[in-house]
């Protein structure tokens, strides 16, 4: 399990490359503004789930700083690593 999360950690690490690398150097046609999109939406996900997650046990469990900003940045992939090493 615990290879498989770290495999997905870096398939969405890839994906953060690429669409940064878009900001930086946008894509040619449409794809810029498709990458674009996925960026706000991928955001505005994973912020969600950061939030929701700190709200309901910031106060429980003592995690790092880090480990509070990788919710934000590989979403369910850190969630599921926060609860492995914490939660059983």
């Amino acid at each position: 399990m615990k290879a498989l999360i770290l495999l997905a950690k870096v398939a969405i690490a890839f994906v953060w490359m690429v669409l940064l690398a878009n900001i930086v150097h946008p894509f040619p046609g449409v794809a810029a503004m498709a990458l674009y999109i996925m960026t706000g939406f991928l955001l505005m996900m994973h912020g969600l789930q950061m939030l929701i997650f700190l709200g309901a046990f910031g106060d429980k469990i003592a995690m790092s700083r880090w480990e509070k900003w990788s919710i934000l940045i590989f979403g369910i992939f850190a969630l599921l690593d926060i609860r492995r090493k914490y939660m059983v």
